[in-house]
């Protein structure tokens, strides 16, 4: 074996990155993250303060004026802002779903349009799949798009959309040929203010209330032809390499939320005395805290790994087994994250259980990484597909 190889780690640069994302989070994001809960509001000072410094939507190549980050420097941004805020890290997570439709599939025209102001910071991108009747089943979706001339007429609902109302384009999957299923199925690029877009009321939701979920209607929304998202029904194709790349960005959020939650709790229980001791002397807390260091690096390592095929496969290697490492990295950190964050409440006892200390707010938001993206049953569905 050569003499120079690198054993498997990150890259200094991205521990750099590390290490600054995290001192920017604390100072800038986590001092907000118990109001934005509380409040169920849009973290506006954290989409300022990412924007500031070029971390909002890092995936953007460098040819359409983003950083041109790889798939593991993505997840490590996503994983840092999620230590502290769940919320906010849904906005470069969601940026890099909601627009890599357009950087697998578009036009040069369409990237230039879309991904320059995202890359600005000038507009934000969510993803529109899943609809009130088509959740696990996105194939049997009913938003149908009818060719019209130079144009496109979409019509449908579309449901738990991320950052609905807050972002300025919408990647919409929409039924082109119905009697193709889901080879009938077209991508196309939606703006806000195209006429006949409006949205719902935002979701009353357990956890990431900061995080706007809303119905987007589709109301007779005329746009041109040129905003179709690659070839006539290949969108569906698109939609599902789409997310064999991006669960692993829900991965990383996990990651984040039960990094954070240990922290918390590691911090804890070496001031919490009980007995006239730290109640961190006692073996049965101490295995708990090794268990939950234990899953979060088992995570850790499975999300990187996925991650660095995500990149390779995004190279151009078809040898990755990308569709299956991504499911398995999503449903192990999510389930990881929210075995953790209930220990952690459970460390705190008590005073886990309020509002008073943000534990209780990691375990809700961790719930909901169980769920998007494709829930871990539908995840375990697409690893015994996919067995390397």
């Amino acid at each position: 074996m050569a003499s120079d190889f690198d054993l498997y780690r990150p890259s200094e640069e991205h521990e750099m990155l590390r290490d600054s994302v995290r001192a920017l989070a604390e100072a800038k994001i986590a001092p907000y993250a118990a109001e934005v809960d509380e409040e169920a509001r849009f973290p506006q000072e954290a989409l300022d303060a990412l924007v500031a410094n070029d971390l909002h939507a890092v995936h953007v190549p460098e040819a359409y004026g983003g950083a041109g980050a790889d798939a593991l420097a993505t997840v490590i941004v996503i994983e840092e802002v999620a230590r502290v805020c769940g919320s906010s890290s849904l906005i470069p997570a969601v940026n890099k779903l909601g627009s890599l439709p357009v950087i697998l599939s578009a036009s040069e025209d369409l990237k230039k349009r879309c991904l320059t102001p995202l890359a600005k910071g000038e507009a934000m991108f969510s993803y529109c799949l899943s609809e009130p009747d088509a959740g696990s089943d996105a194939g049997g979706m009913k938003t149908k798009a009818v060719r019209d001339g130079d144009s496109w007429v979409l019509n449908g609902v579309k449901r738990w959309i991320t950052n609905a109302g807050v972002s300025d384009y919408y990647t919409v999957m929409a039924v082109t040929d119905p009697d193709k299923r889901t080879k009938g199925i077209s991508a196309f690029v939606v703006e806000k203010d195209d006429e006949g877009v409006s949205f719902g009321a935002p979701e009353k939701k357990l956890g990431i209330k900061g995080s706007p979920t809303r119905e987007v209607y589709l109301d007779n929304v005329r746009i041109p032809a040129d905003r179709m998202i690659g070839a006539e029904g290949t969108g569906f194709a698109t939609a599902m390499k789409t997310l064999d790349h991006t669960r692993i960005t829900i991965a990383a959020q996990a990651l984040g939320i039960a990094q954070g939650a240990l922290d918390y709790a590691k911090g804890y229980v070496q001031e919490r005395k009980q007995f006239g001791k730290p109640i961190g002397d006692f073996q049965g807390v101490q295995f708990m805290l090794a268990d939950m260091a234990m899953k979060i690096e088992a995570a850790r390592q499975l999300t990187y790994a996925a991650a660095a095929r995500s990149e390779r496969v995004s190279e151009g290697s078809d040898k990755e087994d990308l569709t299956f490492f991504g499911a398995a990295a999503k449903c192990y950190a999510s389930d990881a994250a929210m075995e953790i964050t209930t220990d952690a409440v459970q460390l705190l006892g008590g005073y886990g259980y309020t509002r008073d200390y943000p534990v209780e707010r990691m375990m809700r938001d961790a719930k909901i990484t169980q769920i998007y993206e494709g829930t871990n049953q539908v995840q375990r569905i697409v690893m015994a597909r996919n067995l390397p």
